[in-house]
């Protein structure tokens, strides 16, 4: 057994000896590291732009002082201070956040960016290039949940039990693409689905209240949200099981491979020093958590 006694002893014979040095060298911060590998305009500005859509609680909202807040939210701003940077958050359209990204405008976006192979090659749902696509770091696992009015008075449980009634959601996300393709299955159904689209998920919330609409398609983490006491969960009920689980991305352009590449390994290092862990239980978000970052891994 070690000798934990002779430790004094050793350190002073140490000190008395010609050439007697320590048998380990400093670690350099793999913060630091990771921030000589951004790209070179990066580190001289010192600032990630960062595209998000503040409506979308508990992932990005604004907070009752009107300050950026979220899951989303808090996750950017420990990537950026991992790295040493700033971080400025620029509140716009969800549909404008790829063209932002694509033109430039934006370093990245993180705004439940649902990481999807169309939008990593930039194509529509006939395989037609629509757009140059983006890259994702992915971090987080959801799903789409279907919510109704509370009490579900129509016994919607299925996307089937949306035939012949209007549902509502958030223009340019998966759900809206996921209800344009029950739409054709309705049809073939003879039967009708009115989708109707709105810049906010809180409008398409609207209109479920009123009953204008029977359901709203959303990611999990959000309908849970909006079912929570206070969050007015008195209105809305999840229904049915979770549909389609895919990876959240950090959504950049395809040219920013450094940058991409970066995020992905300081992602990885607040997964481990407990950062990440403690960013999902503030939010309740912990059933998404993933193991380690992955590139382009959605589906």
């Amino acid at each position: 057994m070690f000798n934990r006694t002779l430790l004094p002893a050793l350190g002073t014979a140490c000190l008395l000896l010609t050439g007697c040095g320590s048998s380990t060298t400093p670690t350099a911060d793999p913060g630091t590291a990771l921030r000589a590998k951004l790209p070179a305009k990066l580190r001289t500005a010192g600032l990630l732009k960062v595209g998000t859509n503040l409506n979308y609680a508990p992932v990005d909202f604004k907070a009752s002082d009107g300050t950026a807040a979220g899951l989303d939210i808090d996750l950017a701003q420990a990537l950026a201070d991992y790295l040493g940077l700033r971080v400025q958050f620029v509140d716009q359209p969800f549909d404008q956040l790829l063209p932002a990204v694509q033109s430039h405008q934006l370093d990245l976006a993180m705004s439940a960016v649902i990481d999807t192979r169309q939008r990593q090659n930039g194509v529509d749902d006939s395989g037609a290039r629509a757009n140059p696509g983006v890259d994702f770091v992915d971090y987080f696992l959801t799903g789409t949940a279907i919510l109704v009015k509370a009490g579900n008075p129509l016994s919607i449980t299925s996307l089937d039990h949306l035939c012949t009634h209007t549902v509502a959601m958030q223009r340019g996300t998966v759900q809206a693409e996921i209800a344009a393709r029950q739409g054709d299955v309705c049809h073939k159904y003879g039967k009708s689905l009115t989708v109707d689209l709105f810049d906010t998920d809180d409008q398409a919330l609207t209109e479920v209240a009123s009953g204008k609409a029977v359901a709203d398609l959303n990611d999990y983490p959000v309908a849970a949200w909006n079912t929570r006491p206070d969050h007015g969960g008195d209105r809305f009920q999840v229904t049915g099981s979770m549909l389609q689980t895919s990876p959240y991305g950090i959504t950049l352009n395809k040219s920013d491979g450094a940058l991409r590449d970066v995020l992905a390994k300081a992602l990885d290092q607040l997964i481990r020093n407990g950062t990440y862990d403690r960013i999902l239980t503030k939010w309740n978000a912990r059933d998404g958590a993933v193991p380690a970052s992955e590139i382009n891994g959605g589906f």
